[in-house]
């Protein structure tokens, strides 16, 4: 049914989560939660230069009856993703959203791309890559940061012409021309240029926080990320800027003069229709002897290794194993399992430290004869139901653990067996703590370090800061007595939960039947490491 006010109805396209590394304030949550409060049906993600969030993202939405619209906000190289001279430091802002799961899939390659091959600063797509992977995409100009609104800023109009007209040729009518009520200097240029290459205007809002109270905490935030006090004037600051998530009357009032930039946002939600299948199970096959199928490999193998572990095969022990190669061959994990038999019988080999294996694992009388754990659920009466169950098919959970001196080279072994880009480990996020968030924001408010460290060590360990509040008599007397530790409270706790950076998992690895990016957007590991890992924390998809 058409909203009666559909001329003001207005979706958010330009959102910037906490995932915006030390850029975005709003967690996932928050923002969809005030979605649902301004009664918006819709609403986007687009962090800069990742999809960190996506799933996340995708799967709250759907939960609260929201349509997700999935993008990112990235970062474009005019002379080239391969450039990376003092120059080519300069890039611009392109807003990209997925229309289907063909752009969902193309968004995944660009973002990829970005990190393993244009990444120099910043990550980095360039014309190259927009040609080649631009179907089922929808992109919009970009922010006052854009190349287009960046050329009319330096006079540069004809050129901004030409390039719009570039996107335009690309795009087609999935090219829009981005409006921001903080870029209204450009505006009446933007506007001109619509009109001659035939194309739409959108307005966004380039969501960074939540509220317009949040804005302090936001400067907080860019001060923390910038390692310079709020007081410093070489710091960056977004303070001339109202960038909260603003209601749609507040939308229609700030675009008033240019209704139709409001109206063509449903215009752009009604062609966002990307369904991703969740909880589906991507295992590689395993290189079995000639061909031969998985299964009756796996049961040869049982057949082969079963004495190694009993002296006698007692009736017991058969019917246990029956019973669980039963299991295995209905739920067809048959190849989850020669898998990870494969890399611990090769550490094995090679005098690698490998653990006796734990959790619900232990229960499995093929895991025990495979020899990827050492315990024998026989003698110690482990069910085997707790680890897989045909009634509640899930992938088998086995933890094992090999030695940190020598992990990589079973990591090395793996990608040399199913193919460097099948083979990636996890991305895991660190978040400000409650005592981090303390020290972070004290930092940026130029409290001395003593200051901020003591009251940081009131709060125990575990707790959050509302927690300790209600817990902690002497930092709660604190916090009603002095005006510094209530002001920094009061703005640590905004920054709280927030992720702060992005690391690779102790042990996660991930296998795939297919080149990764088929399924989840990669990049390098930070500081300069080699290592590519997902940026789906756990690998989620």
């Amino acid at each position: 049914m058409e909203n009666k006010n559909s001329n003001k109805k207005f979706t958010h396209l330009h959102v910037h989560s906490h995932y915006s590394m030390l850029d975005g304030l709003g967690k996932i949550d928050e923002i969809i939660n005030k979605a649902e409060e301004l009664d918006m049906d819709s609403v986007a993600l687009t962090d800069h230069g990742n999809l960190y969030g996506a799933i996340e993202f995708y799967k709250k939405a759907k939960d609260k009856n929201i349509k997700p619209i999935l993008g990112f906000e990235a970062y474009y190289a005019p002379k080239g993703r391969d450039k990376k001279d003092k120059n080519a430091r300069q890039r611009h802002h392109l807003t990209l959203l997925a229309k289907n799961n063909t752009g969902w899939k193309n968004l995944i390659k660009l973002s990829t791309k970005s990190h393993l091959e244009g990444f120099y600063y910043k990550p980095r797509i360039d014309d190259e890559l927009i040609e080649k992977y631009n179907e089922g995409i929808i992109c919009l100009s970009g922010c006052i940061s854009g190349e287009i609104p960046h050329l009319i800023k330096e006079n540069q109009k004809e050129k901004a012409l030409k390039r719009a007209e570039w996107f335009k040729s690309i795009f087609g009518d999935d090219y829009y021309i981005e409006l921001q009520q903080h870029s209204k200097k450009v505006h009446k240029d933007l506007k001109k240029i619509a009109e001659k290459i035939d194309t739409k205007l959108v307005a966004t809002q380039d969501v960074h926080y939540i509220d317009k109270d949040d804005q302090d905490a936001h400067e907080t935030l860019l001060a923390v990320q910038t390692k310079n006090p709020i007081e410093s004037n070489d710091r960056i600051s977004l303070k001339e800027f109202h960038l909260h998530f603003a209601s749609q009357e507040e939308m229609a009032e700030y675009f008033k003069e240019t209704p139709e930039a409001i109206k063509n946002t449903q215009e752009i939600v009604g062609k966002c229709n990307v369904e991703i299948t969740l909880g589906e199970d991507k295992i590689p096959n395993f290189d079995t002897p000639n061909g031969e199928p998985s299964q009756k490999y796996l049961e040869k193998l049982i057949n082969k290794r079963v004495t190694d572990r009993y002296e006698k095969v007692t009736d017991e022990i058969k019917d246990r194993i029956k019973m669980e190669l039963g299991v295995i061959k209905e739920t067809g994990f048959a190849d989850y399992f020669l898998i990870v038999q494969d890399f611990v019988q090769w550490a094995k080999k090679r005098d690698i430290v490998v653990g006796p294996g734990r959790g619900s694992a232990a229960g499995s009388i093929v895991s025990y004869i495979l020899g990827i754990t050492n315990i024998d659920p026989i003698k110690y009466d482990l069910l085997f139901e707790r680890f897989l169950n045909p009634e509640r098919i899930q992938v088998p959970d086995i933890d094992i653990d090999f030695t940190d001196e020598r992990r990589d080279e079973v990591i090395a072994y793996v990608r040399e067996k199913y193919g460097e880009e099948s083979v990636a480990q996890i991305i895991t996020f660190g978040t400000m703590a409650a005592r981090a968030s303390i020290r972070d924001t004290g930092r940026a408010l130029g409290y001395s370090y003593g200051f901020c460290d003591k009251i940081a060590k009131l709060i125990p360990f575990q707790s959050s800061i509302d927690e300790a509040l209600n817990s902690v008599d002497e930092l709660k007397e604190r916090y009603d007595s002095e005006d510094d530790v209530k002001k920094l409270i009061d703005s640590a706790k905004k920054l709280e939960g927030v992720v702060r950076h992005a690391s690779v998992h102790a042990c996660g690895v991930v296998i795939s039947p297919e080149p990764l990016p088929n399924y989840v957007p990669l990049q390098r590991a930070p500081k300069g490491e080699d290592t590519v890992i997902t940026q789906f924390e756990n690998a989620q998809r």
